[in-house]
């Protein structure tokens, strides 16, 4: 069921995004869009077709050799794009990504490398206060106490998160996760508009754009 509801939003906000595509796309130049911590499955499962005016790099922290057509994979960190000069991509795109940098301070540095890179940007996070942590898949996880978040990802298969081997990954893995409230992602992205996804009356995620 949540893989359900999962692929549901994702498909709506790709709809969203699609749109703001199109407005790039419309003077017939070469859109170059860097998207932070993608893949080249998720813009396939959206049926999104490249053409010759649309070419997508993806970046994580390891590189893929095989890329299809109109994409291409780089090693790198999303907290410091170095090599990569000012507006040198169209679009900065990332899905569920800047929620997973462990500190304020590099969620910001992210940001800043994101607004410094792209001419504009489209970057979402799930919703801190939503009733249902996103990756453990439990309610009000995110509240919980710190030594009960470790006790529980070192002892019990959760959502998207397999248990632990030991205390020290649990502890890895809960520092990990800082989830952003509508509020932070607006400071993060001072000149965004926030695009809000709803759950049963409650905001899902947030996603920051800033179309020029």
């Amino acid at each position: 069921m949540k893989e359900l509801i999962s692929t549901y939003f994702r498909a709506r906000r790709f709809t969203f995004f699609k749109g703001i595509l199109d407005k790039l796309s419309a003077t017939g130049q070469k859109v170059k869009i860097l998207d932070i911590g993608g893949t080249e499955d998720y813009w396939k499962s959206m049926g999104l077709t490249l053409g010759d005016n649309i070419e997508i790099v993806l970046l994580n922290l390891y590189q893929n050799e095989f890329t299809g057509p109109g994409f291409k994979s780089i090693k790198g960190d999303a907290c410091n794009l170095e090599g990569m000069e000012d507006k040198s991509f169209d679009l900065v795109f990332s899905n569920s990504v800047i929620e997973h940098l462990f500190t304020k301070e590099n969620q910001q540095k992210m940001a800043n490398e994101v607004i410094r890179v792209g001419k504009n940007y489209f970057i979402q996070t799930p919703n801190k206060y939503f009733f249902i942590e996103p990756h453990w898949v439990f309610p009000l996880f995110q509240f919980l106490p710190f030594s009960i978040k470790v006790y529980l990802t070192q002892h019990f298969n959760l959502g998207h998160i397999p248990k632990s081997k030991t205390k020290e990954a649990a502890l890895a893995q809960v520092n990990e996760i800082r989830l952003i409230s509508k509020k932070e992602l607006k400071e993060l992205f001072i000149n965004s508009e926030i695009y809000t996804e709803y759950f049963m009356g409650l905001g899902k995620s947030h996603t920051a754009f800033n179309i020029s």
